[in-house]
């Protein structure tokens, strides 16, 4: 699967998947932000990392849109987008160029301020036009750096989209940037592991096949499932932040 990795690091990638594909299904977002600074204590290069995330965000987006296109909030997909894909395009160009160093730095500490979010039970939350316009600029460049940028939008899309259409539209907008992150990949040359990828897609489907029966039950106890998870993703990255120290 992953060659250079041992037998005991091979099962540690595979649950990792597992749980990155339960929160995807789970939540409708956070695969990346809750699975990606666990999957750099394994290996700290996040060009391996982030092409195997894509791939399975094609896939299982794919998967769950095939039959629910219709209940997707495709106007104020096409606002927001005019605001989130320059951005995230600049960040694709960031991530291809910057070194794993400042990489690591930035994916650890957008992580460590979701994870002080989510313990300390606040949201991310937007009131105003131009409030939304900033945050989904900010989302867009993480989601092209890292593919992190998730929480940021959401909380916009919360506010104009409806309950029962958020996660579909969500879905469509994870699926087109994950489409032009990995086309940039493929133009510049970046190894998309994709072998590595095909080979992981049975434990993430089971991540998200588990993750689907939760959902209603995660968004019954919102607060208390983000503010556990916080807390562990504020560790991992303060721990990931004194590493890179």
């Amino acid at each position: 699967m992953l060659l250079h990795f041992d037998p005991a690091q091979t099962l540690l990638v595979a649950l990792l998947f597992l749980w990155t594909g339960f929160v995807r299904s789970g939540l409708g977002f956070g695969g990346a932000a809750l699975g990606l600074p666990l999957l750099l204590f394994v290996d700290g290069q996040p060009l391996l990392w982030l092409p195997i995330i894509g791939v399975h965000l094609l896939f299982f987006s794919g998967l769950t849109l095939g039959t629910r296109l219709h209940n997707v909030d495709w106007g104020y997909l096409r606002r927001s987008a005019l605001f989130i894909i320059p951005a995230a395009m600049v960040g694709v160009l960031g991530l291809v160029n910057l070194p794993a160093y400042w990489l690591n730095l930035f994916i650890y500490s957008i992580s460590l301020f979701y994870g002080l979010m989510w313990l300390a039970g606040r949201a991310i939350q937007s009131n105003h036009a131009a409030v939304d316009r900033v945050l989904l600029i900010l989302g867009g460049y993480i989601a092209g750096t890292s593919l992190t940028g998730a929480p940021l939008m959401v909380a916009v899309y919360m506010r104009h989209v409806a309950r029962e259409q958020l996660r579909n539209t969500l879905f469509v907008l994870w699926f087109i940037l994950v489409s032009i992150k990995m086309a940039t990949f493929v133009a510049l040359g970046v190894e998309l592991h994709f072998l590595a990828a095909l080979a992981l897609i049975p434990v993430a489907a089971v991540g998200h096949w588990l993750g689907l029966k939760a959902h209603d039950a995660i968004l019954a106890n919102d607060a208390r499932f983000k503010r556990v998870v916080g807390a562990g993703l504020a560790l991992v990255s303060a721990l990931g932040l004194w590493n890179l120290g």
